[in-house]
């Protein structure tokens, strides 16, 4: 999507929105805390502003059904599309849960995710969370007009190396805004100057996912659940972005 001057408002106040929805919802993520009730809040908040929620009945490429939540919740070893309304989950301590939403606001899209821990978790975790936040401003940062996909990707693999995580590599960032999912795809990996051009106001989601052992992942027969496959614990992050001829804006914060 290219962003018209009237779109741009649109996107920022439902990114806005959004932001808000995420931030109250993490304040419920606790020890003793089922992941339906994150989904119901999630849900709540976005109608009472007069959205509607993204995700709940949309229906991603070879699901074979429609997403059943409002709220994607992935915990521990679920890199992402943790489906809330199926598994009867309660958190624990040392947990950490991936909470992922999008919202419809007057026609448009937006779509931000964060990694929450459940009370105290342990160092390694810690720093994974800690990689992955870093990862997602790093590919932010690489997102200017006349720059591609691929140095985005670029820029994230080359940010996260050092560290020796696993990238996901089945999974992207991508175009946003009139469609859930547009195009370009976005890796968190890549050749730098290889891809699609970046262009002003086009507007993506990017969205780091890393684990702490092998990039390799399983789909669950769901159709959504996405989990390490040596079952390691994963974090992600997203930000929707429209990319100015000033640099990248961040549409969903607060």
């Amino acid at each position: 999507m290219i962003a018209s001057e009237k779109d741009k408002e649109i996107l920022k106040e439902g990114g806005r929105r959004l932001a808000r929805v995420l931030e109250e919802v993490a304040k419920d993520i606790r020890p003793g805390v089922s992941i339906a009730t994150l989904n119901d809040k999630a849900d709540a908040l976005i109608r009472e502003g007069g959205d509607t929620p993204a995700f709940l009945g949309y229906t991603a490429f070879g699901a074979g059904r429609p997403y059943p939540a409002s709220l994607c919740v992935s915990v521990n070893d679920v890199v992402v599309h943790g489906i809330p309304t199926e598994h009867n989950l309660v958190l624990q301590q040392g947990d950490i849960v991936g909470i992922d939403c999008g919202l419809v606001h007057r026609g448009l899209i937006v779509d931000s995710a964060r990694t929450i821990p459940v009370g105290e978790i342990d160092a390694k975790t810690k720093k994974l969370m800690e990689v992955t936040r870093e990862a997602l401003y790093v590919g932010i940062e690489a997102s200017r007009v006349g720059n591609t996909v691929g140095d985005i990707g670029h820029a994230i693999e080359e940010y996260v190396r050092p560290f020796g995580y696993g990238i996901v590599r089945e999974l992207c960032g991508h175009g946003v805004g009139k469609k859930l999912h547009e195009e370009p795809q976005v890796p968190n990996f890549g050749k730098a100057g290889e891809g699609a051009e970046l262009k002003e106001n086009m507007v993506i989601a990017i969205e780091p996912m890393l684990n702490l052992g092998s990039e390799d992942v399983i789909f669950d027969d769901d159709g959504y659940t996405v989990r390490t496959r040596d079952g390691s614990t994963s974090a992600h992050f997203e930000h929707t972005i429209i990319i100015t001829k000033d640099g990248p804006e961040i549409l969903t914060k607060l």
